[in-house]
């Protein structure tokens, strides 16, 4: 079983149109709800690859309680920290091309909610199988060190992290160790300073990251790991919502990790995975017929540090 951290989880609504216009009235195709963030979302791709993933997550009014029921019934384990706000919700909306997101800020996380959170992933973590994923935004009032700490407790018991976060969550936690961090490019700029993704991958690894996997968009993945660097692209170019592409690789690399797949190969999955994930109409989806297809013709190729 693999441990999944949502500090910031929401209630996803996804609204589809035939084209997205600023300053003017859609008619909406289609409406879905249901639990989501970022671990969320790795955690049902988890799922839906074979593999039991434990969701630890905040959860307070009607909102969260919208957001447990959702994962009930999916199937999806979880454990729920409570919390006196009321979960967020995000808004998706997609047309056949792109999507466009607003996400809200999230409720304010007490000092004693963020501990019990804390102990509820150091309790689930002896049944991790060693691989924990911390994915997602940190909630107002969190410490900006929250993901060091988790970092620093999964190390403590030899488990290997997965990191997907940004800004001041991500840097405060390189010190701690993380395993794998997996910014996007905007994001590695903007952590670094740095515009060169090679270059920005290695500072992020001087830092603290044991290894470095940086989102390029359509552009696939650029991995920095200390037995090498790999460029992945998709084989082809996958157009649809791409709101959960990025979680879509995150669950591959944990995958990956917990399996101990070799680096080229664990790109390999990534990169398929998450231009699958495109072709779904829902984040935490993936189409199963277009990630064999681009598993059979994706492939790392190793450049030059």
């Amino acid at each position: 079983m693999l441990l999944v951290v949502t500090p910031n989880p929401a209630l996803d609504v996804t609204y589809t149109v035939p084209v997205l216009r600023p300053h003017t009235t859609h008619r909406v195709g289609a409406v879905a709800a249901r639990a989501g963030g970022k671990g969320v979302n790795v955690a049902r791709v988890l799922t839906a690859l074979g593999h039991e993933a434990l969701s630890v997550l905040p959860l307070g009014g009607a909102t969260g309680a919208a957001v447990a029921a959702d994962l009930a019934a999916a199937g999806l384990p979880h454990r729920a920290v409570p919390i006196a706000g009321d979960t967020r919700r995000t808004v998706a909306v997609a047309d056949p091309s792109d999507a466009t997101l607003f996400n809200e800020p999230g409720p304010a996380i007490s000092p004693a909610e963020w501990r019990a959170l804390a102990c509820a992933v150091e309790t689930a973590l002896p049944a991790a199988g060693g691989v924990l994923v911390l994915s997602g935004s940190l909630p107002p009032g969190c410490p900006e060190d929250a993901y060091a700490e988790l970092v620093a407790l999964a190390r403590g018991r030899g488990a290997v992290t997965v990191l997907d976060a940004d800004g001041p969550a991500l840097t405060a936690a390189l010190a701690a160790g993380p395993s794998v961090v997996k910014p996007n490019a905007a994001e590695l700029r903007a952590a670094t300073g740095i515009a060169d993704v090679p270059a920005a991958a290695a500072e992020l690894r001087r830092r603290g990251a044991g290894a470095v996997v940086a989102s390029l968009g359509p552009g696939g993945l650029y991995a920095l790991t200390p037995t090498g660097a790999w460029r992945c692209a998709p084989p082809e170019t996958a157009t649809g919502n791409p709101t959960g592409a990025g979680d879509a690789a995150v669950a591959a690399l944990a995958a990956g990790l917990l399996t101990g797949s070799d680096w080229p190969d664990l790109l390999s999955e990534a990169v398929a995975l998450s231009a699958a994930a495109v072709l779904a109409p829902l984040a935490g989806d993936f189409d199963r017929t277009a990630h064999r297809r681009f598993r059979k013709a994706a492939g790392a190729v190793p450049v030059g540090i």
